[in-house]
């Protein structure tokens, strides 16, 4: 999960509340899409993420997903990184899709339930919930793409929701997470598809 402004969880300082779950299920529903073509994909296929072939990327969503529905459900993320046991690596491709179809199930419950507007707790800090829930909405819609290009699929992000998440991006990345969480932004003509501009912000050449 990337830094926030400062502001994050003041609403004196802050700008109006975002539709943070609204747009987390339109990010669910693109992704969902995605994972349908997983099937035809290898396991070792290389993704957009320079560290993660296509299974590590199924796995490190799969605790993503997991992570932002503690968020809603008990008010708290933490960022400790989750450790592969001895047998994950060879857990099949198809069960990681299958168990992130639960968990987009369980996110959305959990975050349609979610009394809002209150922080959340991110490690030693409180964010906003609504902030909380964009940024997963962020981290979904991009690794559903993420998943198509190594499915070998051109699939842009729908431009309603790739417009919306330009809006919130500059709250939720700064320059701290470059280079460690993206890449530097790509240069795209500014007439460039919505989709294409959210991703090349993100380092990702679509």
């Amino acid at each position: 999960m990337s830094t926030p402004s400062p502001w994050a969880a003041d609403p004196g300082q802050s700008p109006r509340r975002l539709a943070g779950p609204e747009l987390l299920g339109r990010a669910v529903d693109y992704t969902r899409g995605s994972l349908l073509l997983v099937g035809g994909a290898p396991p070792d296929a290389r993704t957009p993420c320079e560290r993660w072939d296509l299974h590590a990327l199924l796995r490190h969503m799969v605790d993503s997903l997991a992570a932002f529905t503690e968020a809603a459900e008990i008010g708290y993320v933490d960022l400790v990184p989750v450790r592969a046991g001895p047998g994950a690596v060879a857990r099949p491709v198809q069960d990681l899709v299958e168990a992130l179809k639960h968990r987009a199930c369980a996110l959305l419950a959990a975050w349609t339930h979610h009394p809002g507007p209150g922080p959340v707790a991110v490690a030693d800090r409180e964010l906003r919930s609504d902030l909380v829930a964009a940024a997963g909405a962020l981290e979904i819609a991009v690794h559903g793409w993420d998943v198509a290009q190594a499915c070998g699929a051109d699939r842009p992000l729908p431009p309603g929701l790739a417009l919306e998440l330009l809006e919130v991006l500059p709250l939720l990345v700064d320059h701290a997470d470059r280079p460690a969480r993206f890449a530097d932004p790509v240069d795209v003509p500014v007439h460039a598809r919505p989709s294409t501009r959210l991703l090349a912000a993100l380092g990702r050449r679509s």
